[in-house]
């Protein structure tokens, strides 16, 4: 299991359940250092006072509020701590709702919540089986990094998820970036425009991958091995803010979806798997044109390895 965020209780009524927060998504980004190019030296950040100029250590830092340009005021960790917050060590459930009248714009990030010993195994199953049977999600309140956050649980499996979200008056309106409706659209381009999304339509998003990182990961093991880094991709043809014909644009999208799901005319599917991306197809052939290495020899070219098995290189993954 990974590392606990944070340890406390769901409460529930009367009902207490024991629970550690565990992070339900993970980082797979490519981290870079800042270094000197003259020797690819690290380059670190020094925190410095603005008024002494002297390096400051971390047990020297501490939380200040600008109140005025000239005034901040000190607020310390145990003053936090000492808030009379019901919420500090507690994930409290206030309401229950429909779960499709939830927002999804308010929902930032997601957590696990895992049972914290045998004796939360019980109240943990309670709720959980509570909210199978019912198409509603719970609504909390918890306490978190200096703030109070509003919290939703709703299940996964056989976990419980609490999402955070955003509060209501952290959400902006959308009317000031909406096209306004008195825009004209025709019913064909609309039925079309459904056609499309139909078939564009899959039953899984696991065939979805990060081609940006795969391509990242490319140069780095190109540069790590002193070769060119592969060649860039074609740019597409059409420039910014050209004008386009949507009823044709959409007709050829509806023929161009249909060919990559393998429909003949009558619209009979027949292959219904994602495609390979071409990345993917190409590196499995040049996987399979690679030559053996000769017995007892020294290998010429080292094996294409993750930026993370390189010293110096600039992936580095985030140590939270």
């Amino acid at each position: 299991m990974p590392r606990p965020l944070w340890g406390g209780a769901i409460s529930f009524g009367l009902v207490s359940i024991p629970v550690k927060l565990v992070s339900a998504t993970e980082d797979h980004d490519i981290h870079f250092h800042r270094v000197h190019l003259a020797d690819m030296g690290r380059v670190r950040t020094r925190k410095v006072c603005e008024l002494d100029g002297e390096v400051v250590s971390q047990d020297q830092i501490g939380k200040g509020y600008e109140i005025t340009k000239d005034e901040t005021v000190p607020v310390t960790d145990e003053e936090l701590q000492q808030m009379p917050l019901p919420t500090a060590r507690a994930i409290e459930i206030v309401a229950f709702v429909d779960a499709d009248t939830i927002d999804p714009v308010r929902i930032s990030d997601s957590y696990y919540l895992a049972a914290d010993g045998q004796v939360a195994a019980k109240p943990y199953t309670l709720l959980r089986r509570a909210l199978e049977r019912s198409s509603k999600v719970a609504v909390a309140k918890w306490a978190w990094h200096g703030r109070e956050r509003l919290g939703l649980l709703r299940i996964r499996e056989d976990a419980l998820v609490l999402h955070s979200m955003k509060w209501p008056d952290e959400v902006r309106n959308p009317d000031e970036v909406a096209v306004p409706r008195e825009v004209e659209v025709g019913e064909k381009e609309i039925e079309q425009a459904l056609q499309l999304a139909e078939q564009m339509t899959v039953e899984d998003l696991g065939g979805f991958h990060d081609e940006y990182r795969e391509a990242l990961e490319d140069v780095i093991a190109a540069k790590a091995r002193s070769e060119p880094p592969p060649a860039p991709a074609e740019a597409g043809s059409k420039e910014k803010g050209e004008v386009v014909d949507l009823m044709a644009a959409l007709n050829a999208s509806v023929a161009a979806a249909k060919e990559g799901r393998g429909e003949d005319e009558g619209g009979q599917a027949t292959v219904h798997e994602m495609r390979p991306s071409k990345k993917t197809t190409a590196k499995k052939t040049a996987s399979a044109r690679k030559t053996p290495e000769p017995k007892g020899g020294k290998r010429t070219a080292p094996a294409k390895k993750t930026p993370a098995g390189s010293k110096r290189t600039a992936r580095k993954r985030s140590a939270s």
